[in-house]
């Protein structure tokens, strides 16, 4: 019997794992950023997506090489002793590579580098496992889209989804509404699932995208010198993509 040509659901779930060969190729790539660039840069990235972390590459395509891959694999490429590591010195600031952390090489100067990743920042929705940056409550009334500009009720469509996701509503007028008011997070609380996804349908944006940077080597000097200025905290650092170079 012929097999059937009906479209088939693939499941995107399972990701082939990396092969030696591709980790090889990783390794050799950064070694040769670290012979080409004057300063190399070690940073961690907070509320981390792969889509802003594109714009930072694309804003810097011209003047930088930005690698965001596994730890280890950094830090073994780099070399972690006086012994291992590929240019002098660098071994400093492989041996801080630990975490969901990247590196950028480029020959701008140090000051302009720290300036422009100081301005930079991406607000962007909360995920589960974050922490709620403020207390959200639903006030009496349609429960309002914040995505558009004015704001808008949500469709009739919709009120199956917001009764799932945790809200008591009634249909007035064919609007989805509270008659009391919801709360829907907690400033300083976890986040549920449940939470993160109607704080998405709603609009409201409670982590930001954000470089920080933690160290800079310097190719003519052979040292390592740290970043002054605000760390992003352990709230931030949880929970987001995992890009791989």
């Amino acid at each position: 019997m012929p097999k059937s040509k009906r479209s088939k659901l693939v499941s995107l779930t399972k990701v082939d794992k990396k092969t030696r060969e591709h980790k090889s190729a990783v390794m050799e790539n950064v070694k040769e950023n670290a012979d080409k660039w004057k300063y190399c840069w070690l940073f961690e990235v907070g509320a981390m997506r792969n889509a802003h972390l594109k714009t930072v590459r694309n804003l810097w395509k011209d003047s930088a090489r930005i690698f965001f891959s596994r730890s280890a694999l950094l830090a073994k490429a780099l070399g972690t002793t006086p012994e291992e590591e590929h240019c002098t010195g660098i071994h400093k600031l492989a041996k801080q590579i630990e975490g969901q952390v990247g590196l950028l090489f480029t020959d701008t100067e140090p000051q302009e580098v720290i300036e422009w990743f100081a301005d930079f920042s991406q607000p962007d929705f909360a995920r589960a496992g974050n922490v709620a940056s403020r207390t959200v409550i639903l006030p009496v009334g349609p429960i309002m889209m914040h995505h558009s500009d004015p704001p808008i009720p949500f469709p009739h469509n919709e009120d199956p989804q917001l009764r799932k996701l945790g809200l008591t509503t009634t249909m007035e007028r064919g609007v989805p509404t509270l008659r009391t008011p919801h709360k829907l997070c907690q400033k300083g609380k976890v986040l549920t699932s449940e939470q993160a996804q109607l704080l998405k349908l709603i609009g409201e944006k409670m982590v930001t995208f954000r470089v920080s940077l933690i160290a800079r080597w310097d190719a003519a000097t052979g040292e390592v010198t740290q970043v002054e200025g605000p760390k992003l905290t352990a709230e931030e650092v949880v929970a987001g993509d995992v890009e791989d170079e």
